[in-house]
């Protein structure tokens, strides 16, 4: 019996998905887009609520549109049962894999989810894991858990590991386009979600040899992305010291081929946040130490990274002083608070450290992002946002752009030059201000300073 329907069959493939948070919701929208038949199942009353009445509070542009107008056509729906797992084609399960104080995967929502889909599965379904997890986790918990109703993967079901790899701020285009990876639990378990992926989103597919090498996929990803951040970012501060500036370097960098790319240097910022590149590294380093083996360029890279809050925080000061300016008498107007540009995610947003630094040396904060959820900050910032930018940068003696969302490049410095205190610091966290943008900083009154700049 094959693990999918034929894809030649009229009737609409039937997907439920287990995890109706950022990951799932993204999925879900796009496979209903393409014809499929979707139930997110969630534990949250809340989020299965907001979904059957066509509401999402996820930050990512596009997403609520899509769940209203998909909501409407009946082609997604929202349940706290699982009981539509007995009815569906293929079980996706995207639930939350945290880590503990010791960055160990604390499994208890995978472990709840499977325990649920078991006594439903049916003989010729296929169930993909998209939650991180540790190596090894597909084929020794889930898939025993999934046994215990009495199937046997492989035989009776379908079982693989095809590791989510979204960015906030993008993820709906690249639900769409980027090539999904792979690794099943055997060789018919593989081919059955090869071909899902190939029908169900018409992407391309990149099949791995076991469900262990594509969760290691994941691990590698983004403990490559973490170190290459670290690196953009030690080498802004010995730029900023040499008095180079660190874009002029790593453009001229990224000029030389290297293998079969090109060296590609990251940008710094003022420190790494979000779901993913904070916990995915330690995830691996967390396994690799009970396997034998020290990750200790993951201890590098997160030690780095954590610190830019702190170093951040610390130049935007020394150059307030530089200035003449009065730590007591001067307000900081936060522009952006989330942890990437163009999102208005606030979860572990690393200008959490930076605004706690800044006034722990003194300095009046105001917070304001045009993206992000005002509750939420109030939430993770202790101080409700200002309502507006211009309420936010009234009388400041520094702008201090910590996420570089595009309404912030189309500002007019001119206007605002009428409204801050002199004398005035922009300082660029993540807006990567070209040569000429900063010259016609200067025009207007403004000092300067940016990572490694």
């Amino acid at each position: 019996m094959p693990f999918l329907p034929d894809p030649g069959e009229p009737s609409p493939l039937k997907v439920v998905i287990a995890g109706a948070g950022y990951v799932g919701t993204c999925l879900a929208v796009t496979l209903a887009g393409r014809g499929a038949e979707v139930v997110a199942v969630d534990s949250d009353p809340g989020t299965v609520a907001d979904l059957r009445a066509g509401r999402c509070r996820l930050p990512e542009p596009g997403l609520a549109g899509a769940v209203r107008d998909l909501a409407a056509t009946g082609r997604l729906t929202a349940s706290t049962s699982y009981d539509p797992v007995g009815a569906a084609d293929v079980v996706i399960v995207t639930v939350g894999t945290p880590t503990d104080a010791g960055h160990e995967m604390v499994t208890d929502q995978l472990v709840a989810a499977c325990e649920q889909i078991a006594p439903r599965l049916r003989a010729g379904q296929l169930v993909i894991l998209k939650s991180t997890v540790s190596p090894g986790t597909t084929r020794t918990l889930v898939a025993p858990l999934l046994e215990s109703g009495g199937l046997v993967h492989e035989r009776d079901f379908g079982l693989a590991f095809c590791p989510e790899r979204l960015a906030e701020g993008v993820a709906l285009a690249q639900v769409r386009t980027l090539p999904v990876v792979v690794g099943g639990c055997g060789p018919r378990s593989a081919a059955a979600a090869e071909r899902f992926w190939r029908s169900a989103l018409g992407v391309d597919v990149r099949q791995v040899p076991s469900a262990e090498s594509a969760e290691v996929v994941k691990l590698a990803t983004n403990w490559w992305i973490d170190a290459n951040v670290a690196i953009a970012n030690e080498l802004a501060r010995y730029c900023a010291v040499l008095g180079v500036d660190v874009l002029d370097v790593i453009g001229a960098a990224n000029t030389l081929p290297k293998g079969s790319s090109m060296v590609n240097l990251l940008l710094p910022g003022v420190g790494v946040g979000g779901s993913c590149l904070t916990k995915d590294p330690w995830m691996a380093w967390r396994d690799g130490r009970d396997r034998g083996v020290p990750l200790r360029t993951v201890e590098t890279a997160r030690a780095v990274n954590d610190d830019m809050p702190r170093h951040t925080a610390a130049v935007i000061a020394d150059e307030l002083v530089k200035l003449g300016r009065d730590r007591n008498d001067t307000t900081i107007a936060v522009l952006g608070a989330a942890f990437k540009n163009d999102t208005g995610d606030v979860r572990n947003t690393p200008v959490r450290g930076v605004v706690a630094a800044l006034r722990d040396s003194g300095f009046r904060v105001r917070i304001f992002d045009p993206l992000a959820d005002p509750a939420e900050i109030v939430a993770r910032f202790g101080t409700a946002p200002a309502a507006s930018l211009d309420e936010a940068v009234s009388g400041a003696g520094c702008l201090a752009f910590l996420a570089g969302h595009r309404q912030f490049h189309e500002l007019d410095f001119g206007a605002l030059a009428e409204r801050v205190d002199e004398p005035c610091l922009v300082f660029d966290g993540r807006m990567h201000l070209p040569p000429a943008r900063i010259r016609e900083l200067h025009r207007f009154g403004f000092a300067y300073r940016g990572i490694g700049r």
